[in-house]
């Protein structure tokens, strides 16, 4: 009778996660020219500026470092053994005693040690979660918006219960073709693995071994291998304390008999004669005792070859399937479960050609509802992007998410997704590898992360905002800000249009101490953060330059 293939479960969809607390607090030593730093950092939007060379970006090099990054040992402060990077995530009210931890030690010895919250943990643990609340977006990171699966992965981020109804039924299909693609090659092999399996699970079931009898069996053996031994011993016994002409029993009772005049007198005595009754009685009985083990210690050689048979059959076992009884037991377990999926196997083979057309057809099902809720979102993510990227610099920008049919089903759908851009009017679509510059790589990567949001409560932008400047820098700004909002922003940057909207601006300065480059990251007090403006707007200080600066800040 054939089978009805069983449907795919959809997995439910992930229940909201709380909240997970921001990077409050960066401690930083000997990486680069930084000897010692105890950064506070603030929510929302902060900005690091800071003149060229000042090691602006040494604080993005330390939070990857948290992030697993590749130890460049190159990192460590000439001079020194090691550095150390921990960032905590907390309140941000300077009581790390609550925080969570994440430190990464690197020395020029080559060890590593991470840590999370205190405790030693793997480089790959300790990158796990530091991804869960920590994002960069490097210089340079916008190249990974040319791979094809980080370009399905934007639209498909808006489809999710589509998205996890397909790989449900996928993975069943893909497990369907697998075990028959197992069961049609290795028809004669799954057959001689069955009489195999078959043998040892009979062997041992018919054994039927205790892991606990091999000690109660070698106590047994060593009895009847010794009952001469056990029966001379008793005998000897029962000769001192009963039977022979000078033996104990006669000498208690004349020690009975002694006390009598005795104990009419004297209390002490006639206690002692008592206990010596009680005495007299107890070796009655041991001798007693000791008669039945003489005359029951005969020998009993079927007994004997009972328990030795049965101990080399234990051991013939152990030395196949052991080294212990408890091994053997835990391999007849195994070995009947395979059997049993073997069998099942043999009797599934005819049936499981069509579980395999059924769990297809589901594939096609979901896939389709799939494509449909891709083509459903594609335009409206398209333009929401558009939206931001015209404000970027690139009015005439364009942009389509397009879905182009595969000959087979894939892990991720039925159809490869393509983000088409052109920047320019009158030039067509193309591919972001083939027609977008560096630059406008970058504020396509600015727009994906202001649309779509980050997956962690803080991101990280290393000088994104390279190449622009004027309408489009203070775009940008515009967009980190609304960013901003939502979760803790840290951008390096070098326009004052950026650095004139954060909530914090902290400034990172390089100066000479002792011969050696240092540098440090202070957060700037109103006054101070005016004439950095200033700097970054006009190169100097002057009262063209403050004002301007005022303008920016809207002071």
């Amino acid at each position: 009778m054939t089978r009805k293939a069983r449907s795919p479960k959809t997995p439910p969809a992930p229940a909201a996660a709380p909240a997970l607390p921001r990077l409050s607090r960066l401690e930083i030593r000997n990486l680069a020219t930084i000897t010692q730093l105890e950064l506070e950092l603030g929510g929302g939007f902060c900005a690091f500026t800071g003149e060229t060379g000042a090691g602006k970006s040494i604080i993005v090099d330390a939070l990857g470092l948290l992030l697993g990054g590749r130890a460049n040992h190159d990192l460590i402060r000439t001079g020194e053994n090691e550095l150390l990077v921990t960032g905590f995530w907390g309140a941000g009210d300077g009581n790390t005693d609550d925080a969570d931890s994440a430190s990464r030690r690197l020395s020029h010895t080559g060890r590593g040690t991470a840590r999370l919250s205190g405790e030693v943990v793997s480089l790959r643990e300790l990158q796990e979660w530091a991804q869960e609340r920590l994002t960069i977006h490097w210089q340079h990171s916008a190249v990974s918006l040319l791979s094809p699966a980080n370009q399905r992965g934007l639209l498909d981020r808006r489809v999710g219960a589509e998205m996890r109804s397909y790989t449900a039924a996928y993975g069943a299909w893909r497990e369907a073709v697998t075990r028959l693609e197992r069961l049609q090659a290795s028809q004669r092999e799954r057959a001689r693995q069955i009489d195999l399996l078959s043998f040892q699970v009979q062997e041992i079931s018919e054994v039927g071994p205790d892991p606990g009898e091999e000690e109660g069996l070698s106590s047994e053996l060593s009895r009847l291998s010794n009952l001469h031994t056990i029966a001379q011993a008793a005998a000897g016994g029962v000769e001192l304390l009963s039977d022979g002409d000078l033996n104990v029993l006669g000498m208690l009772n004349e020690a009975v008999r002694a006390l009598n005049a005795g104990a009419k007198y004297d209390e002490t005595v006639a206690q002692l004669q008592t206990e010596l009754r009680s005495a007299l009685d107890s070796v009655q009985a041991i001798a007693g005792e000791l008669r039945d083990v003489a005359e029951g210690s005969a020998a009993d050689p079927e007994a004997l070859d009972r328990v030795e048979t049965r101990l080399g059959v234990l051991g013939k076992l152990k030395s196949k399937y052991g080294p212990t009884l408890e091994d053997v037991v835990e391999f007849g377990a195994r070995a009947a479960e395979e059997l049993a999926e073997l069998e099942r196997d043999e009797q599934d083979a005819g049936t499981l050609q069509d579980d395999v057309d059924a769990l297809h057809a589901e594939v096609l099902k979901a896939g389709k509802v799939l494509d449909t809720a891709r083509q459903r979102e594609a335009g409206p993510l398209a333009d929401a992007l558009l939206a931001v990227i015209r404000e970027l610099g690139m009015p005439h920008a364009r942009m389509e998410f397009g879905l182009s049919p595969l000959d087979t089903p894939a892990a991720y759908g039925l159809s490869d997704v393509l983000l088409r851009f052109s920047a320019n009017p009158g030039e067509e679509l193309g591919g972001l590898s083939d027609v977008a510059s560096g630059g406008e790589l970058s504020r396509v990567m600015l727009a994906v992360s202001t649309v779509l949001g980050a997956d962690t409560p803080s991101v990280v932008f290393d000088e994104v905002d390279a190449g622009i400047g004027g309408a489009a820098a203070i775009a940008v700004a515009e967009q980190l800000a609304g960013l901003a909002r939502e979760r803790q922003v840290l951008v390096v940057t070098h326009l004052a249009q950026i650095a004139a909207r954060a909530d914090h601006h902290y400034k990172v300065e390089k100066e000479v101490q002792g011969g050696r480059t240092v540098s440090r990251v202070r957060l700037l007090e109103p006054e101070e953060r005016l004439h950095e403006i200033a700097r970054m707007l006009s190169g100097n200080t002057s009262e063209a330059a403050l004002k301007h600066a005022r303008e920016l800040l809207g002071a």
